[in-house]
């Protein structure tokens, strides 16, 4: 299968750009699978991360973005072409970043199945706490966007309530709901030697609208009359739309040296910064979806105190989150909360284990797994409807074969991409079957029970329910006395010698890597399961079929 990923990627440090790379992480180690990322153009050269085929093809707040992705898609020719966006992904101009959210909707015009996962909606979002001017035209423009995106093949959402206004507002039946992931392959069992001591508060994100740092430091000091030697850590840079805003908050703090300002932390140190915290605290005013930085913490086992908002508590309730909520804008009930909650080692471990419990669920393996799959259905589903279109042609249509290869060339490519090669099956690995047993004529019996070294088929009285039997490697079953309790005593049952001349006319009906030949187009058409499901040869015997690497064997 052959990915497109739309995404801001590092080293840009545009929104979702954390959340792209960690995405294709997973794609890049997914085998049979091949990911191109098209991402954002940097505003400076830097060095690219090593093991990604990344193409800068679109630059944010450029007018010709739409142009310049669609120019890329047309020429790589993907299976899947997968977005990663929010409502302002492609731009600060509402122009810009309207005619960007058309993208979607032309990669599906252009006949590649396009998925669509989308952080937050308009509709939930507070544009005037956002500092958004002409707040009735944002308003329309989002509904219209929205409407587009949902011409996708598909739509992925984070939270169900996104998912319920979709569908009964927008009446949108292609949504499907998705975890957010804790940005890592596996969370990390917080460390409580390094916590506490002294007690070290994180703020964490991108500062400067919904997110802002006032109501905090009014709240830490508070807090800081009664537990002098706790710390607030605020970590994360401005966010686009208001710069410089760190750095004045930063200026108005300089003389308080509990207070630390790291600005952009990098991938390799937020272990650190998250495993010496002893909570996360989300001081916003409104919430525009699933917060990043609650599964952040989350998969380092780490507290998380928020303000009392519908999107939080719903993101709580549905993935089981260990968070302390306080009233929105009160900067008296943050502080009572934080102190409570620092006063208490039992709650602060109870929470940070409940929080590492739920990240084992929602680990990003699985997440990008989900997604897969569901792009690996639609491909079935897609190639199954063009085949089924050609079967409903009258049967008086010429060249019938040819038509169905031209209608399914681009359906069915992704069979060829995404196969599992199975290895060759030869003559030394058909030896080393029990007693001739590679074509089916060994002394196995139907139940698969063991042999023992004399080629007898071992089985105790009444094992199929109808009476005791025991096999004599041919297919017929020795009677066995219904009217005794004692011992049986099996003779050994004889053992079928395979002459040469059946063995060439065996070898003769495969192909020269030792797969029978209607095994082998029958493997170009269906996909391997790896279940031992598909039988390759001796159906009708019982025992014998696929043991999920092409060999014939025992069941």
């Amino acid at each position: 299968m052959k990915i497109c990923l739309v995404t801001t990627f590092p080293p840009s440090q545009g929104g979702l750009s954390e959340y792209g790379l960690h995405i294709a992480q997973e794609l890049q180690r997914t085998p049979f699978l091949s990911m191109t990322i098209l991402a954002d153009e940097l505003s400076h050269p830097q060095p690219e991360l090593e093991g990604y085929c990344v193409e800068r093809c679109w630059s944010f707040n450029h007018p010709a973005t739409v142009l310049r992705l669609m120019r890329a898609i047309h020429r790589l020719k993907p299976d899947v072409v997968w977005f990663n966006l929010l409502f302002s992904t492609f731009g600060r101009n509402p122009l810009i970043a309207f005619s960007g959210l058309t993208t979607p909707l032309l990669s599906r015009l252009s006949g590649r199945y396009t998925h669509v996962t989308l952080h937050h909606l308009m509709d939930t979002v507070d544009l005037n706490d956002a500092g958004v001017r002409f707040t009735s035209t944002y308003r329309l423009a989002g509904k219209l966007a929205t409407r587009m995106l949902l011409l996708a093949n598909s739509v992925s959402v984070l939270m169900p309530g996104y998912r319920r206004i979709l569908h009964e507002k927008y009446g949108g039946d292609n949504v499907h709901v998705r975890s957010h992931g804790i940005l890592s392959r596996r969370p990390e069992f917080p460390d409580f030697s390094g916590r506490g001591n002294p007690h070290r508060i994180l703020a964490f994100g991108k500062w400067g609208t919904y997110k802002r740092l006032e109501l905090m430091i009014k709240a830490f000091d508070t807090l800081s009359r009664v537990l002098p030697e706790a710390r607030l850590v605020i970590a994360g840079g401005d966010h686009p739309q208001a710069a410089g805003y760190v750095e004045s908050v930063r200026k108005e703090c300089a003389g308080n040296p509990r207070i630390e300002f790291t600005g952009y932390v990098h991938e390799d140190e937020l272990e650190e910064l998250f495993q010496s915290s002893s909570v996360a605290v989300m001081p916003y005013s409104s919430s525009t979806g699933c917060s990043g930085v609650a599964h952040l913490a989350c998969g380092y086992g780490v507290p998380i105190v928020c303000a009392d908002l519908p999107d939080f508590r719903e993101m709580a309730d549905g993935e089981e989150l260990a968070v302390e909520f306080y009233r929105p804008g009160d900067a008296r009930d943050l502080a009572d909360c934080l102190i409570r909650f620092l006063e208490n080692p039992e709650k602060q471990e109870a929470m940070a284990e409940r929080n590492f419990s739920a990240a084992l669920r929602m680990t990003m393996p699985n997440i990008v797994q989900k997604y897969l799959r569901h792009f690996e259905l639609q491909q079935r589903t897609e190639a199954l409807r063009y085949v089924t279109r050609l079967r409903r042609l009258p049967s008086w249509v010429p060249r019938k074969s040819f038509l169905l290869r031209i209608m399914t060339r681009n359906s069915l490519g992704w069979i060829h991409r995404s196969a599992v090669p199975r290895p060759p099956l030869n003559h030394s690995s058909r030896d080393r079957l029990l007693n001739g047993n590679h074509d089916v004529s060994g002394d196995l019996t139907g139940a698969g029970v063991p042999v023992n070294g004399n080629g007898v088929g071992l089985r105790p009285t009444g094992a199929w329910g109808g009476g005791g039997s025991a096999s004599t490697g041919d297919g017929e079953h020795a009677p066995t006395d219904q009217g005794t309790n004692e011992q049986r005593n099996l003779k050994p049952a004889p053992v079928l010698q395979v002459t040469e001349e059946r063995e060439a006319s065996h070898s003769e009906r495969q192909e020269p890597g030792g797969i029978d030949e209607p095994a082998a187009a029958l493997g170009q058409i269906l996909p391997s399961s790896g279940n031992g499901s598909n039988r390759e040869g001796g159906g009708s015997r019982p025992g014998a079929g696929s043991n999920g690497f092409g060999r014939e064997g025992a069941a």
